[in-house]
């Protein structure tokens, strides 16, 4: 089986990469790589990747000669896009370069595939969820964390999370809104064309190596300014901090992917599922604070009440589709990601550097 996966040398591809190498042999698995090196730290895992036999092609899914010179191909695992909520409107990105990123590059892939018979995984996100309903949560404060008040049913939100059926009717951002069209475009072409086709909207991703900054990679960004006692904020919700965040280990979600390519062709499964460590593998920024003061010692935190753009106060996501469908399940807890973060941080005083953070 030969495999592609873009954005190869992010935090994501690189660390899927390496957990299906470890799991497969040569003889089993082709593994290679395309990657743009837009993202400030992914040079470094090029020679990483090398030495696994992870052949890495220097190249940007936004154009479909690059796309085309990877070959024939088995599956494509795309794990390449922007992954900001605010890309498009935070002056770091345009709203062009973001559809281009996220939308022109999928259009490219099933392009491909359609051209070699390969199927698709399409990493997709917990942002193409609609906000105002997200927004509008009525929320209450337990152990310095928000949690949603259920007396108030709201279709497709349990004390499991939020589920497949949830509300994805705009405003999403226009990062949400280029995930969601760029499932409804691999969808189509899985129907049309008969191509398997398999869309996980991932939690937040968060393990050691993770290049992270404030508007991506919470978990890491947040370890490492602790440990550098560099300028940390809770911005929002009145300044508390207890906005919630699920976090998945990329080893999680790689079981996961091995086991949607294994399967051949999609037949009666479902085709999208969340994928999220849950409401055990959750917590808000205030309890990751707290944890980062018993580890590396006590470092205040500001408060910036303004409101930020496309922010909720709750996101965790529910995958009992994806467990009942699958037979998976997180195996990673939310201490051993946030002790492999930290161990990493401590090894890496440049990381902050590295992550493109000033």
């Amino acid at each position: 089986m030969r495999v592609l996966i873009t954005g190869v040398c992010g935090f994501v591809g690189s660390a899927l990469a390496r957990y299906f190498r470890e799991r497969r042999d040569d003889a089993s698995l082709e593994i290679i790589g395309i990657d743009n090196f837009s993202r400030s730290g992914s040079e470094t895992n090029r020679h990483a990747l090398a030495r696994l036999g992870i052949s890495v092609v220097h190249g940007d899914v936004r154009l479909s000669t690059d796309v085309e010179a990877c070959g024939a191909v088995d599956w494509i695992i795309d794990a390449a896009a922007n992954p900001s909520v605010l890309a498009g409107i935070d002056g770091r990105t345009s709203s062009r370069q973001l559809i281009d990123n996220n939308l022109t590059g999928t259009i490219n892939l099933v392009e491909h595939c359609k051209t070699v018979g390969a199927g698709l995984v399409l990493l997709s996100t917990s942002r193409v969820y609609s906000i105002p309903p997200l927004a509008a949560m009525p929320v209450r404060v337990e152990r310095g964390a928000f949690w949603p008040d259920l007396d108030a049913p709201t279709p497709g939100l349990s004390d499991a999370g939020i589920a497949e059926d949830f509300s994805t009717t705009p405003p999403l951002s226009l990062y949400g809104t280029s995930k969601l069209a760029s499932e409804m475009i691999a969808l189509e072409y899985g129907h049309v064309f008969g191509l398997p086709v398999w869309i996980n909207r991932c939690g937040v991703l968060a393990g050691a190596g993770q290049f992270g900054h404030a508007t991506q990679g919470i978990f890491s960004f947040w370890i490492n300014a602790h440990l550098r006692r560099r300028g940390l904020s809770y911005i929002g919700f009145g300044g508390t901090g207890h906005q919630v965040r699920d976090c998945l280990h990329p080893s999680d979600l790689g079981a996961l992917v091995l086991k949607q390519i294994d399967s051949g062709a999609s037949g009666a499964r479902p085709n999208v599922v969340n994928v999220s460590g849950g409401v055990d593998n959750s917590m808000s920024l205030r309890q990751l604070t707290a944890w980062c003061d018993e580890r590396f010692g006590v470092h205040e935190v500001a408060t910036d009440t303004r409101p930020r753009p496309f922010d909720v106060p709750w996101m965790v996501l529910d995958s009992t589709l994806a467990s009942k469908t699958w037979q998976w399940q997180p195996c990673v807890p939310l201490h051993a990601v946030l002790d492999e973060i930290a161990a990493h941080a401590e090894k890496h005083p440049e990381w902050l550097h590295l992550s493109g953070v000033g």
